[in-house]
């Protein structure tokens, strides 16, 4: 078999689905489109995704089974340079928890709790 990277999909849990779309929507400036759950349990919102492209896809998820919460896991978008997306974290509703500070070679991380309470990065080589 072909050697495959860790993620293949994400789910970002939500309470109320239109806020997160609109917090996400802002501060990455993209379009989430509506998603069908095949397993009909979720209402989702998916990221831009070509999946015969490197890094992985996925939604934000509002479903009875999962919360929304700071955990043990965080997701980081790929951007080109992470200043400029934290510099609209706020105003989105959002709290900048750590601003952009280097991982040396790299590149360089902010941190950041979106309007559900979810703990994310931003990820950038500049």
């Amino acid at each position: 078999m072909a050697q495959m990277n860790a993620v293949g999909w994400f789910d970002i849990f939500v309470d109320d689905l239109d806020r997160a779309v609109a917090f996400y929507q802002t501060v990455l400036d993209q379009k989430l489109e509506p998603m069908i759950d095949p397993s009909g349990q979720s209402q989702m919102m998916s990221f831009a995704t070509e999946m015969s492209a490197y890094g992985a896809g996925g939604a934000l998820t509002k479903a009875a089974h999962a919360s929304p919460g700071v955990g043990g896991t965080i997701v980081y978008f790929s951007v080109e340079d992470t200043a400029e997306p934290e510099a609209r974290v706020e105003a989105a509703g959002g709290i900048v928890v750590r601003p952009k500070f280097s991982i040396g070679e790299f590149g360089w991380i902010t941190l950041c709790q979106d309007t559900e309470g979810n703990m994310f990065g931003l990820s950038s080589m500049k």
